[in-house]
């Protein structure tokens, strides 16, 4: 069985707040990435307006329907991409999003729901918080489980999202060396991070990092493409840099015949037990927001 995906990580330093000069930048990895097959190419975290572009936060949102987005799916033809924007929701409501475009069309997206609130990093100043996890069908096999940086480091997420069906993790980030503090080594936490989820859910991850300095914060790049047993095909340094891997599902599928933590989840027990800690703690109900 030999079921192929060719992925792209664009690593690149956005222009912070230019959304024209950040579309420019996209449609340049665009066609460079089409020249090399890429079926999925992934942008970093916030790519069309840069890690601190929501300070000037009305000047820089999106809707989901925004005509620069439509244009730029058309650009992305065949190929599917994964772009980062402030998204206006309904009810002038702000979040760090990430979408899938593709042919036209805006296919998938996820608002952050991890917003770190520590060290040198403030995004609950700007954005509202992210309510639900869920997956992007690419075909019968691949199947995207999409979450954003901090995202990641609530490990409950990224286990709703394989068992919501993901076979793939896709992880644009925005990290800053000096970000969560002094003493932390932000580039080993995502690499044994990502290496986790790899090897733990028979999974590959792409990890999609910025470049260059904004404000206070150096972004160290390494962008990473991850098989199924958490080894790396593909890694970026410390520029900006298009890297690809083609990925086989063959290999997804003995990676989980050895270790199946999907297939052995005790989703009945979680939820039992997650129902005890509401009723224990009090914690309120959520209201839904239109997704």
């Amino acid at each position: 069985m030999a079921r192929f995906l060719t992925l792209g990580a664009a690593q690149f330093a956005s222009a912070t707040g230019d959304i024209a000069a950040n579309l420019d930048r996209h449609r340049a990895a665009i066609a460079e990435a089409r020249g090399r097959g890429v079926d999925v190419l992934v942008f970093p975290e916030l790519s069309l307006v840069g890690h601190y572009g929501a300070e000037d936060l009305l000047d820089v949102v999106m809707r989901r329907d925004d005509a620069r987005l439509r244009a730029l799916s058309r650009e992305a033809g065949k190929m599917e991409i994964v772009v980062g924007f402030v998204e206006e929701g309904p009810g002038a409501q702000f979040y760090n999003t990430a979408a899938v475009l593709k042919a036209g069309r805006l296919r998938y997206l996820h608002r952050k729901i991890n917003l770190p609130s520590y060290g040198r990093l403030i995004e609950t100043k700007y954005y509202a918080h992210g309510r639900f996890v869920d997956t992007h069908r690419l075909d019968d096999d691949w199947v995207m489980g999409l979450l954003i940086c901090a995202d990641l480091y609530n490990p409950a997420l990224a286990h709703l999202s394989f068992l919501h069906g993901a076979t793939f993790l896709c992880a644009p980030i925005s990290s800053g060396r000096e970000a969560v503090g002094d003493g932390f080594d932000n580039p080993l936490s995502w690499a044994t991070t990502i290496q986790f989820y790899a090897m733990m859910y028979g999974a590959p991850v792409i990890m999609v990092n910025r470049v260059g300095r904004e404000g206070d914060l150096n972004f160290w790049g390494g962008s990473r493409i991850l098989d199924a047993r958490g080894q790396v095909l593909a890694q970026a340094g410390g520029d900006e840099e298009i890297v690809t891997a083609r990925l086989d599902y063959g290999d997804s599928r003995r990676a989980r015949a050895m270790l199946p933590t999907v297939r052995d989840s005790n989703l009945a027990l979680v939820q039992r037990e997650t129902n005890r800690l509401i009723d224990r703690l009090g914690v309120p109900d959520v209201v839904r927001e239109d997704p």
